[in-house]
């Protein structure tokens, strides 16, 4: 499985359709939302949901979809990142609920070489997220610095490096 990309390796225009998808269920949302402090009833009490908001029912946490779907790109995209430079634009299109299964797709938009060092470079992308039924729910671009295969190559392959496995010492008898 490739994991990231070098900088020669991006191509403009190219999509990278993400797989597998991720069916987002009520506690995903409800441990996101724990983790974050965001206690939006919105998003934690279905009382609330079904009885004051115009949809009826719990709608999944922007930035889970946001933070899924980055995730999602991260094999195709970041993997070899030296940084994430920057999240130009985050848009939620449209809501997530429990039970929805989202896909992505990254398109890259343009790439640059680095002015300052020649063994990196800078890649726009977009990524969009779908739910199962083709519903566009979140669109994101940001800039990665990725590295060049040079860049690769001088520090002795893929990093990180698998860890050799070492037995342990033995023991000593008594």
């Amino acid at each position: 499985m490739q994991f990231g990309r070098t900088y020669e390796e991006f191509t403009v225009g190219d999509v990278y359709k993400h797989w597998p998808g991720k069916t987002v269920t009520e506690y995903d949302d409800h441990l996101f939302c724990l983790l974050t402090m965001n206690h939006h009833p919105l998003h934690m009490d279905s009382n609330y949901a079904e009885q004051t908001t115009d949809f009826g029912k719990n709608v999944v946490v922007g930035n889970y979809i946001y933070s899924l779907l980055l995730g999602m790109s991260v094999p195709d995209v970041s993997g070899k990142a030296i940084a994430n430079l920057e999240i130009e634009s985050l848009k939620h299109v449209a809501p997530t609920f429990h039970g929805d299964t989202l896909y992505g797709e990254t398109t890259v938009l343009d790439k640059t070489p680095s002015r300052s060092k020649s063994d990196r470079g800078i890649v726009h992308v977009e990524t969009k997220g779908y739910k199962q039924d083709g519903t566009l729910v979140c669109v994101f671009r940001r800039k990665v610095m990725v590295p060049t295969a040079t860049y690769i190559k001088e520090r002795g392959g893929e990093q990180p490096g698998r860890p050799e496995l070492v037995a342990p010492p033995a023991k000593k008898e008594k």
